[in-house]
């Protein structure tokens, strides 16, 4: 469609399972442009464990057709949005390419911590908000609760609000037209500028780069420019998205596509640069673009260490089609070669570990996962410091800073007292509270960022019984008293089981890792000692008890002191074997490590 007047670009944005990807299923069923024996359910997760879990893990775009009822045909252009806070740099991508976003609200859920932070995103980029009420076929909707939500919470108008049922299509005719209807057309730009806001790697024609043309147009035979890198490319194939690509060889203003340039690495393409025409460049990118920052940081190992080389193949082609996943080598003691990770969230580590297992057939550990500590060194130096390893001696650290986050808690009131609790456990200071109405309260923290890593989420999960919702954002860093936890086993430190913590959590944290070994390490003919240590003071230990052999056996009766003779002998024995015995730690050790407390 070359009129821009009858396009309309928009994404859909919610908190996590308030039904995103079903009602993208039901305008793409709407449309017609998929076969109906090819169709099925969230047809937009194209990846196995997105389909498990339930979860978008990858903003999918998708343009289809739409005739009015006024007769008029329009072009729909949307994206398709992760819920989860891990994601929300997709998820601010997707917001600047659309000039509209629906906000879905589940009608039994109700406003959640990310149904806030979402729609504050869309109103920074001045987008048109149009709420939708979803799921309101339930049993359990309570959709005059919500309208009220609305207005209390978002300050967004009920009457504005489309009620729809995105699992059984009601309402989605109405949601269409209210579409055409309220969000804007895009205004054309008169320099040739396009956003990125994602790609994707195909392994037979290179790097797939999804666009939002702003102004100008872009066709087969082009050369453009990407201007963060100032790379030159010749485009080979444009096109937009019908769930598949279809090839159109030309974008223009308003449209949301796709162009192919034999780019071979996704590393050469950086999400929310600008795309100009080689021949008459854009005097200035597009603004907003700013690189991803991974705040998570983690080591991986082949359980096998012959299995090297095919671990780096496997993480090369998983960061072909998951720029955020920064990697560089590493090497362990304990654990062989293998790799320094960056993610976006915890969610991101789990979701490639178990892509690196499932699409790779990779068995690998990860070791406990950390976050970036700023240390500044005695002669002033500051060093980024984010593996255990690296961490300087403490007679040469001035100070410490740690990130902080300010977390947003959404909880029924009748489960405050222990989130509270649990939040100050985790040094968290409470800034804000505000009852949203008689039974909802909205709690804001600030928090270091590595106390929530480990089992913060499953916590306030089950201390709410799954009604709490938990949003955060980094802000800034703060001094902290940081330690380096050793683990030592029988008198030799393991480094891979090493840990960056707070000071005032190390005992704990220390006396956690060694009762796990010691229900993971084998009984020897010696006694062995697990034990925690900072520097040279010990604050943790266990004690593996040791084999006995029976060296009596073979005397029947005879004088006690032959039998003493036979134990002293036992026990030099022993004495000997414990200074050069070494002790082998199975794999499942460093899993027991990484597990929250049964």
């Amino acid at each position: 469609m070359t009129d821009i007047s009858r396009k309309r670009n928009f994404c859909i944005i919610a908190h996590i399972d308030h039904g995103k990807s079903t009602l993208a299923d039901r305008f793409i069923e709407k449309a017609c442009i998929v076969d109906r024996r090819d169709f099925q359910n969230q047809i937009l997760d194209n990846m196995d464990i997105e389909r498990e879990r339930g979860i978008t893990i990858k903003s999918q775009a998708v343009t289809i057709p739409y005739a009015a009822r006024d007769g008029t045909a329009y072009e729909l252009n949307f994206v398709d949005t992760p819920g989860h806070v891990d994601f929300s740099y997709e998820v601010s991508r997707a917001i600047a390419s659309s000039e509209g976003a629906l906000l879905l609200i589940d009608a039994a859920q109700g406003v959640e911590s990310q149904t806030l932070s979402n729609m504050y995103l869309a109103l920074e980029h001045d987008l048109t908000i149009l709420p939708v009420v979803n799921k309101i076929d339930l049993p359990s909707a309570d959709v005059p609760a919500v309208k009220r939500q609305l207005e209390h919470d978002l300050g967004l108008d009920p009457g504005d609000a489309v009620l729809v049922s995105a699992k059984t299509g009601q309402g989605i005719d109405e949601l269409l037209e209210a579409i055409v209807a309220r969000f804007p057309a895009p205004a054309a730009d008169a320099e040739a500028r396009a956003l990125i806001f994602d790609c994707h790697y195909d392994p037979y024609r290179g790097v797939v780069v999804h666009l939002r043309v702003f102004g100008g147009t872009f066709k087969t035979g082009d050369g453009v420019r990407f201007m963060h890198n100032g790379a030159d490319y010749k485009v080979e194939n444009a096109g937009v998205f019908r769930v598949r690509l279809d090839d159109t060889g030309i974008l223009s203003a308003g449209d949301v596509g796709y162009i192919i340039a034999g780019i071979k690495t996704v590393s050469d393409v950086r999400v929310g640069d600008t795309v100009t025409l080689s021949e008459i460049p854009a005097s200035a990118p597009l603004p907003g673009f700013k690189e991803v920052k991974p705040v998570v940081f983690s080591s991986i190992y082949p359980i096998d260490s012959n299995d090297y080389e095919e671990l780096k193949d496997s993480i090369e082609k998983l960061s072909l089609n998951d720029a955020s996943l920064v990697y560089e080598k590493d090497s362990s003691v304990a654990l062989g070669h293998g790799f320094r990770c960056g993610f976006l969230g915890l969610l991101h580590l789990e979701v490639v570990e178990e892509r690196l297992e499932r699409d790779f057939g990779q068995a690998v550990i990860f070791t406990a996962p950390s976050v970036r500590y700023d240390v500044t060194l005695t002669g002033g130096e500051t060093v980024p410091v984010d593996n255990p390893a690296d961490y300087p001696d403490q007679s040469r650290v001035a100070s410490v800073r740690e990130p902080y986050i300010r977390a947003s808690i959404i909880t029924p009131a009748a489960y405050l007292g222990s989130i509270i609790a649990l939040c100050t456990e985790k040094r968290g200071e409470q800034t804000n509270m505000q009852y949203l109405d008689e039974k909802r309260v909205e709690l804001t923290y600030e928090m270091p960022l590595a106390e929530v890593l480990f089992d913060f989420y499953d916590r306030l999960k089950s201390y709410s019984r799954g009604y709490a919702s938990f949003d955060y954002e980094v802000t800034g860093s703060r001094d902290t008293d940081l330690a380096k936890v050793d683990i030592l086993i029988n008198g030799k430190s393991v480094d891979a089981l090493s840990q960056l913590t707070f000071k005032g959590n190390a005992q704990e944290k220390a006396r956690q890792v060694c009762e796990r070994l010691k229900g993971e390490i084998a009984r020897q003919q010696f006694k062995i000692a697990i034990q925690g240590a900072i520097g040279s003071q010990i604050i943790a230990r266990e004690t593996v008890n040791p084999l006995r052999k029976d060296v009596l056996a073979k005397c029947y009766g005879g004088d006690i002191t032959r039998k003493r003779k036979l134990l002293e002998k036992q026990k030099e024995g022993k004495k000997r074997m414990k200074m050069v015995g070494n002790v082998e730690l199975p794999q499942s050790a460093f899993l027991a490590v990484l597990k929250a407390k049964e």
